[in-house]
């Protein structure tokens, strides 16, 4: 079975404890989906895809007249998130409709650049504020040995700065481009 990228995510999800698959978008929502989203419609069938090629079991438990599976990795699971990790990634590409408008942006009017500029950078400073709330968390899990969620944030809170900073020197850069316009008409 070919593992698909939202079964790697749950895989390394279930790496350190049993969880549910609502459980396991818990974590998504303050981890991952800064950078690699799933939704409960892509994590429960790819779940049962996991639990059927054997890479994870799922155990009834339910609670308080609810059902509730919760899961676990097997040991063919860990091997195969194992021999994941360590295969160079294949997708390193941003889709970013904000930049692809900015870009374009010469064939509408003026202002419209500096409000895709204004949208990316409220955008960034909310996404900052997200990622400044979980930093405890990444902070006490280096604490307890691992470092890696850490060191992911620290890229995704750096890279946030630096679009901040980015914003205001286009932002900048704009507004002298339109002077110019203005004195040329």
């Amino acid at each position: 079975m070919a593992v698909s990228p939202t079964g790697y995510v749950i895989l390394g999800m279930l790496r350190h404890e049993p969880r549910t698959g609502y459980g396991i978008k818990q974590v998504v929502d303050h981890s991952t989906r800064f950078f690699w989203a799933a939704s409960y419609g892509q994590i429960y069938p790819e779940l049962r895809k996991l639990a059927k090629a054997g890479l994870v079991e799922g155990e009834s438990q339910p609670q308080g007249g609810r059902k509730r599976t919760v899961y676990r990795l097997t040991p063919a699971g860990r091997e195969e998130l194992s021999r994941w990790l360590g295969e160079e990634p294949e997708v390193l590409e941003v889709r970013d409709e904000g930049l692809l408008k900015l870009f374009f942006a010469s064939a509408g009017p003026p202002e419209t650049a500096l409000q895709t500029v204004d949208a990316r950078q409220r955008f960034y400073e909310a996404k900052l504020a997200q990622l400044r709330e979980i930093e405890p968390r990444a902070s006490a899990a280096a604490d307890d040995g691992d470092p890696y969620p850490d060191v992911v944030l620290r890229y995704g809170i750096e890279s946030c700065d630096w679009a901040i900073r980015w914003c205001e020197r286009a932002r900048e850069e704009l507004g002298k481009q339109d002077t110019k316009r203005r004195r040329a008409a």
